[in-house]
């Protein structure tokens, strides 16, 4: 029986987890959940579950980490105020079921210096596919991570063809159901910049190893290529309560989590290479990634802002990774890598991005 604290409760991930602990009581106990603000629906969770310790908000889910005896944080937290609690989980010695990338991207070596060997646990279906297929051979074997994107909505259409998107076309996600933040990040590809990040400093593999191709069916959720040729490939309907039951059991397998490729029915997979011209986000995302320090940081702030901009009807949809470069190139690091000066940086690249976002406005 492990015991689980989900962060993020009443989010995507943090529903789904429970989907899972809900069909597998023999094999977990909450005992600790924690909200953003849906203190209704929090509530109604903890009483289905029994639980008695639960949070609001980032600050209070961090002590909630730290006064909860458990084997296993999953942080499904939404964006960098995730940081806090999973240095916490690292701390107090818990496995981390990570889905909250943005705390280990922000955090960067703060974080990988607090994590023992195997302590964090990928949660993103592409992260925890390369975590199963690196299983196939040593570190020194692997010749590069190809990380799978669906392409998202706008997939095959030219930058000159995205000018008019609306927020409600950049929602409608062909393959995943996330909420607002993660949906456009989809649509932009900013989420796939991000997860070259992650991969590099959860795998230890240079970003000139790490590759991202489409594949619009969503059934390959990543590969490794290693050494000799070969590519291990991690495929399975696209259901998230896969990976979610894995970071709360690794390297265990709960059965019957998700459904079965059909292999009696026939299949089509495509592979094509990204639009770069069309989709900037990731190039600029390997940039932040090698220069490292607090640059992550900023990438990730001034994005939030310019998508919660792009909703409010300020900008459009090509302004947000407009938006992130112009503050990205504008930014100057000054003191070294601290939960302080990453505060800073995230409270002087917001400022920036809002300053430019008025200026287009």
């Amino acid at each position: 029986m492990r015991r689980v604290v989900i962060l993020g409760s009443t989010g995507s991930i943090g529903t789904q987890a429970l989907d899972v602990v809900r069909a597998n009581r023999d094999r977990f106990e909450v005992v600790g959940l924690s909200a953003g603000t849906d203190a209704a629906g929090l509530a109604a969770q903890a009483a289905e579950f029994g639980v008695r310790a639960t949070a609001l908000g980032a600050a209070e889910s961090e002590a909630l980490v730290r006064e909860v005896d458990a084997d296993v944080v999953l942080n499904g937290i939404t964006g960098s105020v995730g940081l806090g609690p999973t240095l916490a989980a690292l701390e107090c010695g818990r496995t981390l079921a990570l889905a909250n990338k943005e705390s280990l991207i922000v955090g960067g070596e703060l974080v990988t210096r607090a994590a023992a060997p195997g302590q964090i646990v990928p949660v993103d279906s592409e992260h925890s596919a390369l975590a199963q297929a690196l299983r196939s051979g040593a570190h020194a074997e692997v010749r590069r991570l190809v990380v799978t994107a669906s392409g998202g909505p706008f997939r095959g259409r030219s930058r000159e063809q995205m000018r008019e998107v609306t927020p409600r076309e950049a929602l409608a996600h062909p393959t995943w159901d996330m909420g607002l933040v993660v949906t456009t990040n989809s649509a932009t590809l900013v989420n796939k910049g991000l997860e070259v990040i992650e991969a590099h400093l959860l795998f230890d593999v240079p970003f000139d190893r790490i590759e991202v191709t489409v594949h619009p069916q969503s059934v390959i959720h990543s590969m490794v290529e290693f050494v000799d040729g070969s590519t291990i490939a991690q495929a399975s309907p696209p259901d998230m309560r896969l990976p979610i039951s894995l970071g709360l059991d690794w390297p265990h397998r709960v059965p019957g989590v998700g459904a079965p490729i059909d292999w009696s029915a026939a299949h089509s997979w495509t592979f094509e290479p990204l639009d770069e011209a069309a989709f900037p986000a990731v190039a600029l995302a390997k940039r932040v990634g090698e220069a490292g320090g607090t640059y992550p940081a900023v990438f990730n702030a001034a994005n939030e802002q310019a998508v919660a901009a792009f909703h409010a009807g300020s900008i459009g949809f090509l302004d947000i990774v407009d938006t992130v470069q112009r503050v990205v190139d504008a930014h100057q690091p000054e003191a070294p890598l601290s939960r302080e000066s990453l505060a800073a940086a995230e409270e002087w690249a917001r400022r920036e991005a809002d300053r430019l976002i008025a200026a287009v406005g």
